[in-house]
């Protein structure tokens, strides 16, 4: 089943950063309260995290931030993506979260997973997932050029796992990673994928198309889907 959902396609990364910033800008000023935010981890969302720190009139006290996915490390280690959204989106002069929820990064993976999936069920306010009810109001969610999304990772058991919410990714990368499931990517108002690059290109088709083999295709959102996407990404040859 094809993944639905509206494609833009961008000039380049900058102008991709600036307009998924402005979508969620917008978002968060026509939404209620409280606004649950997941955001990406990577390299592909920096841009877009800068542009969004320094927007005006956004109401980010009605803002509630999740992450997708994050490596076990410590907060402060160069590989975080907590980091990175903070030193990135939080130091906004106009930034201040209703509530910024990180995956802990220490002591047991397997307790942090757990962790993270208890603060979510008690944000969301229920232990089963309810199709009117989405977790979240807007996720970002990334695609690797191995046809991965958040830390669901090719061949992993992560890719089975129905029942949780939250999981730990012991395998696949140099660190373990703790990324949200299937159940819980699907449930939201909007997910916006943001794809850069030409490596990215074959696997953006395959995504789209709902294609089995790789992670990103097995995603079944319930919510709207807008794919925001460099020109390179699309296959479109540069002026």
């Amino acid at each position: 089943m094809r993944i639905a959902g509206e494609m833009e396609v961008l000039k380049d990364l900058e102008a991709l950063s600036a307009r998924a910033a402005e979508l969620i800008a917008d978002r968060i000023r026509g939404g209620t309260m409280p606004f649950r935010l997941a955001l990406a981890g990577g390299s592909t969302p920096r841009g877009c995290y800068r542009h969004l720190a320094h927007l005006h009139r956004v109401p980010w006290d009605r803002v509630e931030i999740y992450l997708g996915d994050e490596r076990f490390v410590p907060h402060d280690h160069p590989e975080s993506n907590y980091r990175m959204i903070r030193e990135l989106l939080l130091s906004g002069p106009e930034v201040h979260p209703r509530g910024m929820f990180a995956v802990p990064g220490d002591g047991d993976a397997e307790r942090a997973a757990q962790t993270y999936e208890e603060i979510l069920r008690q944000q969301y306010g229920s232990s089963r997932l309810l199709p009117q009810q989405p977790l979240f109001d807007l996720q970002l969610l990334g695609l690797g050029e191995d046809g991965h999304t958040a830390s669901l990772l090719p061949d992993q058991p992560v890719l089975d796992e129905s029942a949780h919410w939250v999981a730990i990714v012991p395998d696949g990368r140099p660190e373990p990673r703790i990324t949200l499931t299937y159940p819980a990517l699907q449930s939201s108002r909007l997910t916006v994928f943001l794809v850069a690059g030409a490596a990215k290109r074959r696997m953006l088709a395959r995504a789209r198309a709902g294609d089995p083999a790789i992670p990103a295709g097995r995603l079944k959102p319930e919510g709207d889907v807008i794919w925001l996407v460099d020109r390179a990404a699309a296959g479109i040859d540069a002026d």
